[in-house]
Formats: C-alpha cells, structure tokens, sequence
C-alpha cells in the first residue's frame, strides 16, 4: 500500500478492538468476521491462505467467461489507478540495488515499472530486463517480472539472480545470453523447448494444464519474498518484515529449509544485517531519516526496510531514493551526497503502458481503456507511398533530457495501409528503409511498372516541410497504401524535465514545480485524477523538481482514405502515387 498512497483510509462503522502503535492488517469479507494481525504475529502465508479463500468465490463466478477451446485469456496485471500518473516518472519506487564491481555495474530494481535497470558509475543505462508485468522467461525485450525486489550478481557465471517478489520465484539473468529463466519454483515447461512454435502454442493456449504443474508438490512455497543473501553454498531468502527465512540449495534451486519469526531470522543473518546497517549509518541524518520515516521499520530493526536499498560501488555508498524517486551516492571520502543522472534512456525502450502486447489486444476489444489521444487527423489520398511527418512542440517550460531514441517510437499501420518503414527520430532528411521493405518495393516495381513518359502524380493533399529553422522534434515513417481506409498509430515516449530558465514569478518554487509536472502527467480525460495528491507526492522528495525526469506520452492515430488508382494513358497501367503529410502535433 506505502507504494502508491502515504497512508491507507478505512471507514468502516463497525468497532474494532483497540489497536496498538504498530502495524496490523484486518482482513474480512464485506466487514464481517473481520481477523486482524499485528505486524509481529503476522504468518504471511496464512493471510495469503485466507485472502485466496475469500477469492475463490470471485474466481468460479467469472471462469465461465472464457471458455473456447483455443483462446488464451488475456494476462492483464491491474495496477492501482494512480499508478497511470505515477508511472509516467522515470524511475517508480526504486526498490533495491546490487552491483557487480568487477564489471562496473548496478542493479537497479525499478519495482513499480517491473523490471531491472543496468547501469555504469556515470549513470549511463546499458541494458534493461523485463518488458511489462506478468511471469514469463525469455529474452530480455520479453521477459516478465511482477515488482522485482533484491538481486545478487553472480561473477564466475556472469548471472544476476533476482526476487521476483510479487510472483513469488527467485529468477536468474543470463547477462552474456541476455536470457532471464526461473530458478525457483520449477515447473516441467520451464525444461521443454523455447523455440518459436512453443512460444507461439503457449501464446495461444494449447499448452494442458498438466505442462504448468509444479513438479515439487511438497516443496516450500515462497510468499513475497524480498531480500537476498548469497552464503557459501545457499541462498538465504527473507521476507520484506524479516519474519520468514527460506534456506534455498544454490546447486539444486530447492528449499531446504524455513525459519519463522523475527528472532530466529535476525540470528540467522545477523552478520549480513549489520554489514548493511553500519552502511546506512554513514548516510547524512536527514536523508537517512527521510527514507527510514517512508519504509518499513521493526521494534528491533529500525532500517528494516533499506536493508536492500544499500550497497558499496568504488568509492561511494548507494542508496535507492524511494521517496525521490531516484538513486542517491555518497562519496565516503568528501561526504558530498548527489543522484545519478540517467543518460541514454533509449535502452528502456517504449514503456509497456503506451502500447499493446500481443497477449493485450483482447482486453481492448472486451472494453479496457485505452489511453488518451494526443491528436487525430484524417485524410484523403490517393494510393501508393506516404511520407508521413510529425512535428511536435512539447511543453514550452520543459525541455528534451535527450534526443529521441528510435527504440522509445512504435508505429503500426492497420487496414489499407502496409509496409510501415522503420521510425526515424531525426529532422535530417536521410531514408531508413529495412531490407525487407526494399524487397516489397522492388516487386511493387515490377508490377506497376509504366512507361518513362509517365508522370508521377503528386497528391494535392500533401504538404512539404521547407523551414530549415524549425527547431521543433520530429518523427518520420512511411507507409504504402492501398485503395480503402487505413489507419496509421504512432506512439511515443518523450523524456522531459522543467527547463530551468523558465520565468516563473518564484524562480526556487518546489511547490509550483510540483503542480507543473503534475498537470504534465495528467491525463485529459482522467476526471478523478488527484493533482494535488500527487504534487504532495512529488514534494516528500525534498529535491529540486527541476532535475526530476519524467515520461510526456505521445499517441497520435493518422486516418487514411485512399481512393481508386488513378489509369495511365493506354488504360492498363496504374499510376504511382506518392504523397507527404506534415502533422502538427503539440503537446502543450
């Protein structure tokens, strides 16, 4: 809950027994029968246990929606809905960190965007594992993680294993193969084939039950595991409150062992604890309590919840800003604390909240919301190729962190259209077409191949971009069309921030910034988003907004109807057709 909002609300009028200081959570259906745990007595498994029970009634009622003997039901993760506003920043709950030294490398689990962010001492990002929520190996691009937690590098196998805290496994990251697969629990399809034709059965679900069953029955179940502790032939795995500790086989993936309660656990791994307490000590007061007054704390352990949010990396101490939404270091020698500034942020690729998987498509088409539209404009043309540009004008207080990368653009054309061409992100002029469009244009060549006396006929419609000083973004693809409508889909994933030299009537005002960056993240047609909650989010960061980086998202739908192909003189050739479009586009 501490991830999205800063406090639970509960209004009830039922009366609860007295509560104490601590935490404690109260579980009921419709408010009766209603059990509460205090944070000390607390099993995670049995609430798990019962809040499954109470799910199961939920389950049998909605399983008769999908019932095709070939269709796959769509793997959606709901998130909280404030988290359609929040995930626009760059970094979402920055969770834990681990480094690999040797390799000079961090770890970042970005907990609240489901994946891992690999970076350098200087910030730059160079790779990225996950793809979008869910539970799912594979390569990096589309591998799947749910709020990733703790992680440990590996250097004689050059892995990086991870808590995946949320589906409840522990999973290894080949960085050499870039491959992510599950360590733990193993099922027998993690050990069939990962070819083309596996992915496409499963995707469609022809994969039996049989396949997904465990293989372990009594084994251990793992339940929202958290941290992370590589011992001599084990890995030690712990629970976020520090009351359960699974003994895992390094060499065998199996749980050997389980201890329950505080207590035992804190004796279990007091030697790794203390390493890491005597590190958070060393951070400034201010900052330390800030983070400390946002996590999880213990009677007995104060800094329960930074335990893995802190490493070693050179000369500095990192810390993951869970309330700043960033990365902290602090120079052990000067003292002096600062952020990373993340730079080549085209490796994150297009956020998974702006376009559709595969697995996705459906809950569109059963009605799940679809976000804004930044601009839709329709136009009539005759068939064959189209230049499209769109010139966008962002924010005119913001300002690009960095050049669009053509990795953060998707386009698809849909209907008519076909033959989209890669994305360029670049005002040059220079043509990016892949090989594969090159040879559909070849045989387009051969087939409407007209005589020289043949003129070119340029659509009426089209309009050519002459200003060599317009300093505005620009995308380009190109499309082939076809008699009929068609559709053309651009989304885009623009990395801004305030720009500093904005006149503002207050030049250092946090609060303003705040509710700028606010509207900013806003969706138009989001009635019940809350600016001024989220600006109070932003505030607890006690940094200067200015220097926060956050996502503007682009959608832009481009209707095209092309009419019949115009005849050439002798009445059996087709006429070639090229047309241009520039789209103003602004974001303001």
């Amino acid at each position: 809950m501490e991830e999205y909002i800063s406090f639970p609300v509960l209004f009830s009028n039922k009366n609860f027994s007295k509560l104490t200081e601590e935490a404690c959570f109260i579980l009921s259906k419709d408010f009766k029968n209603s059990l509460v745990f205090h944070e000390k007595d607390l099993d995670i498994a049995m609430l798990n246990k019962a809040i499954e029970e109470l799910s199961v009634q939920y389950h049998v009622n909605n399983i008769a929606l999908h019932k095709s003997s070939w269709s796959k039901e769509a793997e959606i993760i709901k998130e909280p809905h404030f988290c359609t506003v929040l995930q626009n920043l760059l970094l979402y709950f920055p969770a834990c960190i681990s480094t690999d030294e040797s390799g000079k490398r961090l770890f970042l689990s970005d907990r609240n965007h489901h994946r891992i962010i690999i970076f350098d001492g200087d910030g730059t990002i160079l790779d990225c594992i996950g793809s979008c929520p869910g539970f799912e190996d594979g390569e990096f691009e589309s591998a799947k993680l749910l709020r990733p937690s703790a992680s440990f590098y590996h250097e004689t196998e050059d892995c990086l294993y991870i808590v995946d805290s949320e589906n409840h496994a522990i999973r290894r990251a080949d960085l050499d193969r870039r491959v992510l697969e599950t360590v733990y629990p193993t099922s027998s399809i993690h050990k069939k084939s990962t070819g083309l034709w596996t992915w496409i059965r499963n995707k469609l679900g022809f994969t039996s039950d049989d396949d997904v069953k465990f293989e372990e029955h009594d084994s251990p179940s793992l339940t929202c595991p958290w941290h992370l502790i590589k011992t001599e032939d084990n890995f030690l795995i712990i629970s976020r409150s520090f009351e359960t500790l699974w003994v895992m086989d390094f060499e065998l993936g199996e749980i050997k062992e389980v201890v329950k309660g505080f207590p035992n656990t804190l004796e279990f791994c007091r030697h790794f604890i203390l390493e890491k307490v005597s590190l958070l000590k060393k951070m400034p007061d201010y900052l330390l309590q800030h983070q400390r007054d946002a996590n999880l704390a213990r009677e007995g352990l104060p800094y329960a919840g930074l335990i893995s949010c802190i490493t070693t990396f050179e000369n500095h101490i990192i810390m993951c800003d869970t309330v700043g939404q960033g990365v902290l270091k602090l120079n052990r020698e000067s003292g002096i604390s600062s952020s990373f500034q993340f730079s080549n942020l085209g490796m994150l690729g297009l956020p998974y909240w702006l376009s559709f998987p595969l697995e996705s498509f459906y809950a569109v088409a059963t009605g799940l919301s679809v976000r804004q539209t930044d601009h839709i404009q329709q136009f009539s043309l005759l068939p064959g190729r189209v230049d499209i540009r769109l010139n966008i004008d962002i924010p005119t207080d913001t300002e690009l962190v960095e050049p669009l990368h053509e990795s953060c653009i998707w386009c698809q054309a849909r209907g008519a259209a076909t033959e989209l061409s890669a994305v360029e992100n670049v005002a040059g002029s220079s043509e990016k077409v892949g090989v594969a469009q090159q040879w559909y244009d070849e045989l387009d060549n051969l087939a409407f191949w007209a005589p020289e006396s043949e003129l070119v006929v340029e659509d009426e419609n089209a309009t050519m971009d002459t200003n060599p000083e317009d300093k505005r973004m620009h995308i380009d693809c190109v499309v082939n069309t076809s008699p009929g409508t068609s559709e053309v889909i651009i989304y885009a994933a623009l990395y801004l921030k305030l720009r500093r030299n904005h006149v503002l009537q207050d030049d250092n005002d946090q609060e303003k910034f705040a509710a700028r960056i606010a509207n900013i993240l806003n969706p138009k047609e989001n009635e019940s988003f809350d600016g001024k909650s989220c600006t109070k989010f932003l505030l607890k960061s006690n940094r200067d907004l200015r220097d926060l980086f956050f996502i503007k998202p682009l959608h832009v739908r481009i209707k095209l109807n092309s009419q019949d192909h115009p005849k050439a003189d002798n009445s059996k050739d087709i006429v070639l057709t090229d047309s241009s479009l520039n789209i103003d586009v602004s974001l303001n």
